[in-house]
């Protein structure tokens, strides 16, 4: 890494990528992870651009098709449409959310969780949350 302290080789630095395991054809791929939290010399840029940071963490698929990720350093847990790959919903986590969303079902609802606890070897600040989200009923 040079002194600026950003990574030697051009963007993205971390993705997401659907692929049909029928077929095996790349159906979309983007960078995943915001320039927010990163910039030269260890200053935020704070700019919402989608350079695709590195990413530690997994995600998670609803029945509907969406997939919960927030494995980025940029500690924003995100909706992506599987079928498209466009981000349908973001929310800022209060750390970063180096870990896999789990999801399940209590009185009818759909809920998912994140542990926002940052990451010691991805440089971001250890916290220690626990959040949920309720998913929207489905409409008929």
């Amino acid at each position: 890494m040079p002194l600026t302290g950003l990574l030697c080789k051009k963007p993205p630095y971390g993705g997401l990528t659907a692929i049909d395991l029928n077929t095996r054809k790349v159906l979309w791929d983007r960078p995943f992870g915001s320039a927010r939290k990163n910039g030269p010399f260890g200053i935020p840029s704070m700019l919402p651009v989608d350079i695709g940071t590195p990413n530690n963490g997994g995600g998670v698929v609803t029945a509907s098709g969406l997939f919960f990720i927030a494995a980025a350093t940029d500690d924003i847990l995100r909706a992506v449409d599987i079928r498209t790959g466009k981000e349908v919903w973001q929310e800022k986590l209060p750390a970063d959310g180096q870990a896999t969303p789990m999801i399940y079902e209590a009185n009818g609802l759909q809920i998912v969780v994140i542990n926002a606890g940052g990451h010691d070897f991805m440089e971001t600040p250890i916290r220690d949350y626990f959040i949920a989200y309720a998913l929207p009923a489905a409409s008929n």
